[in-house]
C-alpha cells in the first residue's frame, strides 16, 4: 500500500507540474522567443498561452517599451586635433523579438559600438567650435546612421542625444578667457555708449538752459529798459508841467553831494569852487519872495498861516543857512590844498545865469 501511495503521489505531482510548465502567462508590452526542439518555433504575445513541456523552450521576456541606454563618455579628436569627452544617450525600441533574439547576440553592446564609431566619423569632420555649436546635427547624422544599421536587428532608434561635450582643461581655460575679454569689450561699449548718450543730453540740456535764461535776461532787460523810459519820460513830463526855477534845482543838486562820497572807495572828493554862491542861491530861495503860482496865490487867500507850516519855514530857513556855513568852509579848505585839485564849474551857477539871461 505504501509503494502504490508514493507511485500514485509522484504522478500527481508529475502532471500539476506539466500543466504549470505548459501554462505561460505574458505581461503587456513583452515577448517571450519559443523554440521547439532547438528550433525557432513561435513569439508568445502578451497574455496566456500554451506550450508544450518538455519539447518547447519559452526564452527570456524582452521588453518592448521604448529604452534609454546612457553611454559613458568617450574620446573622440575633432577636425582640429583636439581630443574632447563625448556624453551620448539613446533612446530605441526592439520591434522584431525574433530579429533582437537571433541577428544579433547583445544588441545593447552593438548599439553602444555602433554609436561610437559613428559619432568619431561625424565629429572627426567638425572643428572643436562647430561641435559646440553644432549639436543638432550630430544627433541627426547618429540617428540616421543608427537607424538604418540596426534595422535587420529589429531595433528602431527614436533619438540620440549628446548629453555632454567637455573639451581639455587647458582649452576650457582659453574658452573662458575668450569668454571674459568678451564680456569685458561689451561691458566697455555698453559704457562708452552710456557715457556718449549721457553727454548728449546734458549738452542738450545746457543748449536748452542758456536759450531759455538767454530769453530771459533779453526779456528782463527789455522790461528794465521800458521801465525807465517810461519813468524818465514821467519825470520829464513832470518837470516840464510844474516849470522849477534855478533854486529847486539848486537845492536838489545839494542834496545829491553827499550821495556821492558815501562810495567805499572815496578817500579824494573834489567839490567844486562855486558851491558856495549855489548854496546863496539856496538860501535865497527861502528867504527871497517868489513868484507865486496858482496854488500859492490859493493858499494866500487863507487869512492866517497855521503854526505848523511857521516851523517848517523856520526850519528850512536854519537848514539851509547851515548849508551855507558848512560849503563855504569846504571852499576854504579846498583852495589851501593847491593847485593839484582839479575845480569843476558849477552846473547851478550856469543854470542861475541862464535863467537871468532868459528873464527880461
Amino acid at each position: 500500500m505504501d509503494a502504490f501511495l508514493i507511485v500514485g503521489l509522484l504522478i500527481v505531482l508529475f502532471a500539476v507540474l506539466t500543466v504549470v510548465r505548459s501554462v505561460r502567462i505574458v505581461p503587456q508590452a513583452r515577448a517571450r522567443n519559443v523554440e521547439r526542439l532547438g528550433r525557432y518555433h513561435s513569439t508568445l504575445k502578451p497574455g496566456l498561452s500554451f506550450v508544450i513541456p518538455y519539447i518547447d523552450r519559452v526564452y527570456p521576456m524582452i521588453d518592448l517599451r521604448e529604452q534609454v541606454v546612457s553611454f559613458r563618455p568617450q574620446p573622440v579628436i575633432t577636425e582640429d586635433n583636439l581630443v574632447v569627452e563625448i556624453d551620448t544617450v539613446l533612446y530605441f525600441q526592439v520591434t522584431d523579438p525574433r530579429a533582437a533574439a537571433y541577428e544579433i547576440a547583445n544588441y545593447i553592446q552593438a548599439v553602444e559600438q555602433l554609436t561610437v564609431t559613428t559619432l568619431r566619423n561625424v565629429v572627426g569632420s567638425l572643428d572643436l567650435e562647430m561641435t559646440l555649436t553644432s549639436r543638432d546635427t550630430i544627433n541627426s547624422q547618429l540617428r540616421g546612421v543608427l537607424d538604418e544599421a540596426t534595422g535587420k536587428w529589429g531595433i528602431r532608434v527614436n533619438r540620440v542625444e549628446i548629453k555632454a561635450i567637455d573639451p581639455p582643461k587647458s582649452i576650457k581655460e582659453a574658452m573662458e578667457k575668450q569668454m571674459r575679454a568678451e564680456r569685458d569689450k561689451r561691458a566697455a561699449i555698453l559704457n562708452a555708449e552710456g557715457q556718449r548718450q549721457s553727454q548728449i543730453l546734458t549738452a542738450e540740456g545746457d543748449k536748452q538752459s542758456a536759450v531759455l535764461r538767454a530769453e530771459g535776461d533779453r526779456s528782463a532787460a527789455i522790461l528794465k529798459a521800458q521801465g525807465q523810459s517810461q519813468a524818465i519820460d514821467e519825470v520829464f513830463q513832470a518837470v516840464h508841467r510844474n516849470d522849477p526855477d534855478p533854486q529847486l534845482l539848486a537845492y536838489q543838486y545839494l542834496q545829491m553831494l553827499p550821495e556821492l562820497a558815501k562810495g567805499p572807495g572815496n578817500t579824494f572828493w573834489v567839490i567844486p569852487s562855486e558851491v558856495t554862491s549855489a548854496l546863496q542861491g539856496v538860501s535865497k530861495a527861502f528867504t527871497e519872495v517868489l513868484p507865486r503860482s496858482a496854488a500859492t496865490r490859493e493858499a494866500s487867500e487863507v487869512p492866517e498861516i497855521s503854526e505848523t507850516a511857521a516851523r517848517e519855514s523856520a526850519e528850512a530857513e536854519k537848514a539851509a543857512a547851515e548849508a551855507v556855513a558848512e560849503a563855504a568852509e569846504t571852499d576854504s579848505g579846498l583852495r589851501q590844498l593847491g593847485s593839484g585839485a582839479t575845480a569843476h564849474a558849477d552846473p547851478l551857477a550856469d543854470l542861475q545865469e541862464n535863467r537871468h539871461r532868459a528873464t527880461p
